[in-house]
Parts: structure tokens; C-alpha cells; sequence
């Protein structure tokens, strides 16, 4: 019984510690990090049983000669994908309303120009074949922020926001999230500034905003957080938001960084509440972004809502190596480039109909593309957004034959007049056109999502069809992915393929 519980410490103390293992439920898979709970010596817990997400109803196709213009705001999260993963690595399929498109487009980073000028975002666009319904197209649009260099960006303010209640107990949870934390202040620079609340039954704040050149005291704070109790986070937003307001630094990025499960339960907590509180403070330069943690209990639907309203973004941590691309190698994401980031695309007579893929909460009216005071989605230095169409030629469409205009519209700070920029998008001129490997990633994590979905409109898509389409793009030119996380990608449609 002591060897028992000896190798039992031990195994719990690599796994919290550890970068994240290898398991070999399928040993013909290598999954890189991305860990089953049962795998690690810890009770499995059913993602799908006590998690809630809202309800998705997928966009239906719409005829040009009745609507000829479609407008969204972008959306710069990856949640969605990161959700699901954890659950296909624990052998469970996601539920469908966990599956939003546009998060797994836009977790990843694609191959696209970058801005020329002083444009803060670049806009491209291509059509090709719609690879799981013969004779529909695909129009991918994809937009990227202006990179900046780590000396050019701008001093950070930042305050940690972290859900302490006994929910969070647990190595994927408060654990996970210490770690992930050091992380990004061994990343920050001396000048840069953070501040630590955490709210459990009470709030508190237990770091007063602090200069990152004294790293050792707020890593120290940071390693003494402990997790039990209810949760009041109502209270902590406001609290944060205030501190915010506090040290708010002129031209500086100004953040709050929310980590939670998202399960409130003392004093305000409706999601329409906690939104209209976010609302409040929108004008005040104050970014959002939100860090999700844990299953069982997940509340999916409050945090994406509150990333939504918040000037934010709003990201899934599953595992150790999500907290490195979160935190460390895509940290230059947590200031943002473009704000109010909307896209209308208008549709020619040569486009019978069309179908926006995913993105069914950022729909937009056409009216409100043009109203500067209508808030939208920001986007990250150096990040990438893709979004794509289903069309229906015409039958009188011909070759070459232009198929849509792309106007997008964007703020470089928040508040201001915005700027537009916009594209052509035309059909192929040639039956033997091939689309770039960049579209075929595209359209591969689509048949992907359409097949996990089970959605009506997946028409011939599966789970052979996305890896044959996203083979090709694996290792993308530029740097692009770093990660390797497109081949960790392969693997889980593998995986999802043995469920």
C-alpha cells in the first residue's frame, strides 16, 4: 500500500510539472502532449456531462437576387478547438454546439501577406471547388494583422483575474493555469505591469499592480494561489476593471486576463448581467480576454459571451503546451492591431447562393456595417482570421467571372473613425485551376468540423476527406507553424476516426 501511494505522488507530481506527456491508448498515435486525465492516474471526467455551451442553429444558404450582401464581425478565437480536443483525447465526441467553425479556422495561423504601408490589416481572397459538394465553390477570405516587433510594443498593463474557487481545484485546472502564468511574466519585459485578483467565496486582491522587473514577487503570488470555495466572480470582474482604470496607461495595452471555469455562483452572476457590466467599461480602452479551464462543469456560454462584449478573446487551456502558445508564443495577440474588425462580402449575379460558414453568432445586419459605434472583433499583432462561403454558381457563370466584392472595416483604436480595405473575389479561369495549400487547410478543417458537427449542410465531407485535404498544407512555408501543431492536428482526426 505505501509503494502504491508513493508511485501514486509520484506519477501526480510529473504529470503537474511536466511540459505534458505521451499516452498510448492508440499506440500508433503520438499525441504530443495532449492528455487523458484517466491516462495520468486522475478520475475521468465526462466532458460532455454538465458543460454548456448555447445552441447553434447553422446558417442556411440565401439567394443573391434576395439578399445580395452578407456582413460579420470576425472572431479571433480558438476555444472551440482546443475544447475538442480534449474531449477526442479523452475518447469522447464533442457535443455539435461545441463545435463552432470559425474557432478551428482561427486557431491556427495561415500563410497570408502581411499589411503594406500603414495598414494594420491585409486583406486576401481565392475560390476554388467546394470539395464535398460538386459543383459549389469555395470562397476563403483571410485577413492578417500588422506583426509587430517586441521592443515596438506597447507597455502592457495587465491584470490576472483568477477564479480561486473549488472548482478550479485540480492539475488541469489551478495548476496548469500557476504554471502557464510564471510562464508568460518570464516573457514580459521589466517595464510592463501586473496586478493579481482572485475571488472564491470573497474577493481579493493579492497583488498590488506591480512592475515585471520584479518578477520574483509576482511569481511568488502567483505560486501561493490555492483553490476552494464558491465563486464570486460578479464582484471580481468589477474589481478588476477598476484596477484597470486605476493604472490605465495612455497608448499602453490595457488587459484584463480572466481565468476561470466560468461557473459563478455568488452575487452577480447571469450572463446578461456580467455582459452589461462589461458593456460599461467598452469606451474605456480595456481589453478582455478570457482563459477557460477544466470539464465537468464548463460554462462555455457565459465566458464566449463575455469575450464577445468584452473587447477580448477567448481561449481553451487543456494542457501545458496550450498554455506556452497562449501565453508565450503568441503572447504579441494580447495587444491588438485591428479593433471592430467587420467583413461584408457582396455577391454578384454570378452567385446563384451562398452559405457563410460558421460564425453564426457574429452575423451581423448589412446596416450596421458602416456604423462605427456597432462593436465587432479585434484582431492580434501577427494574427490571421479565415472565413469561407459556400457558393452556388449561377448557372450563366463563367470563368474568370467576378463573384463577389470583400470590404472590411477597422478600427486602429478603439473609439476612432474606422478605415476600410476590400478585395475582388473571381472564379477560377481555368477547369484545371489548383487553389493554394492554404485553401486546402482551409476547407479541410471545415469537412473536419461539418463531419464532428454531423452538420446537414457536411454533403460529402468526412473525417478521410479532411486529412487527405489538410495533408497537403502539414508544413506550411514562413515559419507559419512552429508548433507542428497542423501534424497534432492529423493525429486527432486520426484519433476522432477510432472513437
Amino acid at each position: 500500500m505505501k509503494n502504491a501511494l508513493t508511485i501514486l505522488v509520484l506519477t501526480a507530481t510529473f504529470c503537474i510539472t511536466a511540459s505534458c506527456a505521451k499516452y498510448d491508448y492508440y499506440p500508433d498515435i503520438n499525441y504530443s502532449g495532449y492528455a487523458r486525465s484517466d491516462a495520468m492516474g486522475f478520475p475521468e471526467q465526462d466532458p460532455g456531462e454538465g458543460d454548456n455551451f448555447d445552441k447553434i442553429a447553422e446558417n442556411p444558404f440565401v439567394k443573391v437576387s434576395e439578399q445580395p450582401a452578407s456582413s460579420f464581425s470576425i472572431d479571433a478565437d480558438g476555444a472551440s478547438y482546443a475544447y475538442m480536443r480534449r474531449c477526442i483525447s479523452n475518447r469522447r465526441t464533442p457535443s455539435p454546439d461545441a463545435i463552432r467553425t470559425e474557432e478551428f479556422l482561427n486557431y491556427f495561423t495561415f500563410d497570408y501577406p502581411s499589411p503594406e504601408g500603414d495598414n494594420a490589416l491585409a486583406v486576401n481572397a481565392e475560390i476554388g471547388d467546394c470539395p464535398w459538394a460538386q459543383g459549389h465553390k469555395l470562397l476563403r477570405i483571410g485577413l492578417k494583422g500588422k506583426e509587430i516587433k517586441e521592443a515596438d510594443m506597447p507597455v502592457a498593463n495587465f491584470i490576472f483575474l483568477i477564479d480561486t474557487s473549488g472548482s478550479m481545484a485540480g492539475y488541469d485546472r489551478i495548476d496548469l493555469l500557476k504554471s502557464g502564468l510564471c510562464n508568460l511574466v518570464d516573457a514580459m519585459r521589466p517595464e510592463d505591469r501586473v496586478a493579481i485578483i482572485t475571488y472564491s467565496g470573497s474577493v481579493s486582491k493579492v497583488l498590488e499592480s506591480t512592475l515585471v522587473k520584479d518578477a520574483e514577487t509576482i511569481k511568488k503570488a502567483i505560486k501561493k494561489l490555492i483553490a476552494s470555495g464558491s465563486t464570486a466572480g460578479g464582484e471580481a470582474l468589477k474589481m478588476a476593471y477598476e484596477e484597470a482604470v486605476e493604472h490605465y496607461m495612455k497608448d499602453g495595452n490595457n488587459r484584463i486576463i480572466m481565468c476561470t471555469d466560468g461557473d459563478f455562483n455568488v452575487g452577480v452572476s447571469s450572463t446578461e448581467a456580467l455582459v452589461e457590466m462589461v458593456e460599461n467599461y467598452l469606451d474605456k480602452g480595456i481589453y478582455l480576454s478570457i482563459m477557460g479551464f477544466g470539464t465537468g462543469n464548463y460554462q462555455d456560454s457565459r465566458m464566449e459571451n463575455l469575450s464577445n462584449h468584452g473587447n477580448g478573446t477567448y481561449t481553451y487551456i487543456d494542457c501545458e503546451d496550450e498554455m506556452m502558445k497562449v501565453f508565450v508564443h503568441e503572447r504579441s495577440r494580447f495587444y491588438s492591431v485591428a479593433n471592430d474588425v467587420k467583413c461584408q462580402v457582396t455577391f454578384t449575379e454570378n452567385v446563384d447562393s451562398y452559405r457563410l460558414i460558421g460564425y453564426e453568432n457574429r452575423v451581423m445586419s448589412n446596416d450596421d456595417f458602416e456604423n462605427d459605434k456597432k462593436d465587432a472583433g479585434e484582431i492580434g499583432a501577427g494574427q490571421t482570421i479565415t472565413a469561407l462561403y459556400e457558393l452556388i454558381p449561377a448557372t450563366s457563370y463563367t470563368m474568370h467571372a467576378n463573384a463577389a466584392l470583400i470590404e472590411v472595416r477597422y478600427k486602429t483604436k478603439l473609439g476612432e473613425d474606422s478605415y476600410a480595405l476590400n478585395a475582388n473575389a473571381g472564379f477560377p479561369t481555368t477547369d484545371n485551376f489548383e487553389p493554394t495549400k492554404e485553401f486546402g487547410f482551409a476547407a479541410g478543417l471545415a469537412a473536419f468540423a461539418l463531419t464532428l458537427r454531423n452538420s446537414q449542410y457536411k454533403g460529402n465531407a468526412s473525417l478521410s476527406m479532411a486529412t487527405d485535404l489538410i495533408k497537403p498544407a502539414e508544413k506550411p512555408g514562413n515559419n507559419v507553424d512552429p508548433m507542428g501543431l497542423r501534424s497534432r492536428l492529423l493525429e486527432l482526426i486520426d484519433a476522432a476516426s477510432k472513437l
